[in-house]
């Protein structure tokens, strides 16, 4: 499969992304090696394989969740660098 201008246009709307002319084709024949790599895989007999869920074999072991100490409010706040009664003091970002 080729990719043509025009599709590239298009993609490139959908993603927001802008080319020049020689990016745009050097982008359209980089997508058109991406795609003829992927009509090989294609090919391939997949019959019986069974599809990964993971590239690791290993499994968590996770240990059993228990109530522990916790930060009071006071300790939480010891260490800001500014606050507000019981509140974090932020600089505000939006207007």
């Amino acid at each position: 499969m080729k990719i043509d201008i025009n599709s590239l246009k298009k993609i490139a709307h959908l993603a927001r992304l802008e080319f020049d002319e020689k990016s745009a084709e050097k982008m359209t024949q980089d997508m058109t090696q991406i795609l003829d790599w992927v009509e090989q895989l294609n090919e391939l007999d997949t019959d019986g394989v069974e599809p990964i869920t993971t590239m690791s074999s290993e499994v968590n072991v996770l240990r059993e969740d228990k109530v522990g100490e916790h930060l009071t409010h006071e300790s939480g706040l010891k260490n800001a660098p500014q606050r507000d009664s019981d509140y974090f003091r932020v600089p505000k970002v939006m207007e």
